[in-house]
């Protein structure tokens, strides 16, 4: 299927590394221009220079989210390098550990900085590009909001504010025909994901218990499957589709556990 994406300048925030680097390469791959948002230049310019060397187009941003003018910044030099905007995936953010018992305010607040505040920002700032272009927004949001993992308060509250500003902008932007939705992401397979399992005592053991209830062939999602459902939802073949949350776990969350072992 055509997506129908070519030369279509898309913003994707964290778009160096995990979830993010899936959606900038099969944008890519799709004929978009996918522009890298991300806070280490050469993390940014290894992708791009990958994505061109594959003879596509890319294009990336220096920009620390965590301070609020750096997505007025970030928005403002795309715009004076391709002069329109077509579509945005919010999906900066890590899952930070700050809990109810383990947290205190100052780190509270910078972890919505770090997860929310700049999702809302960048929209913001985007917003004028993207009625002129009729764009589309794509948010990335956890299953924590809606299971709770413990420990992260934070990231919870942070992503159930992502799931509740898909459905208010869905709502607000009608009237502009920008469409609006949300992917919630379970368990995919990242380095980061590596990384934090990699930290417990018996990381081998830990890995084989979530993918044995992983319902769907007892298997970890991956960043393709993401980004594929990211690209459909950008394109104009999902033209009727607005204000849904969007599941791409494998039925984790909503399928019956006993399922996982049947």
């Amino acid at each position: 299927m055509d997506l129908q994406l070519q030369d279509k300048v898309i913003i994707v925030t964290g778009g160096a590394k995990g979830i993010g680097e899936g959606i900038v390469n099969v944008l890519a791959q799709e004929g978009a221009i996918p522009v890298v948002v991300g806070r280490n230049e050469d993390d940014n310019q290894r992708v791009v220079a990958a994505i061109e060397a594959a003879g596509q187009q890319a294009f990336q941003v220096v920009a620390e989210l965590t301070q609020p003018e750096d997505s007025e910044k970030a928005i403002k030099e795309v715009l004076n390098r391709f002069g329109r905007i077509d579509g945005l995936v919010n999906n900066a953010g890590v899952n930070d550990g700050v809990g109810l018992e383990s947290g205190d305010y100052d780190r509270f607040m910078a972890s919505l900085h770090k997860n929310l505040v700049h999702y809302y920002l960048m929209a913001h700032y985007a917003l004028p590009a993207l009625k002129a272009s009729k764009g589309s927004i794509v948010n990335i949001t956890s299953k924590t909001a809606d299971t709770g993992q413990g420990n992260t308060s934070a990231y919870a509250a942070s992503n159930g504010g992502r799931n509740a500003l898909t459905r208010e902008w869905a709502v607000e932007l009608l009237k502009y025909g920008i469409r609006v939705n949300a992917i919630v992401v379970a368990e995919c397979w990242t380095p980061l994901y590596e990384r934090w399992i990699q930290t417990l005592p018996n990381p081998a053991e830990k890995l084989a218990s979530i993918v044995a209830h992983i319902p769907l062939e007892n298997r970890m999602t991956t960043a393709e499957e993401i980004a594929n459902t990211t690209a459909f939802l950008l394109s104009n073949r999902s033209s009727h589709t607005t204000g849904q949350l969007i599941y791409v776990d494998g039925g984790y969350v909503h399928l019956d556990r006993a399922l996982a072992n049947s």
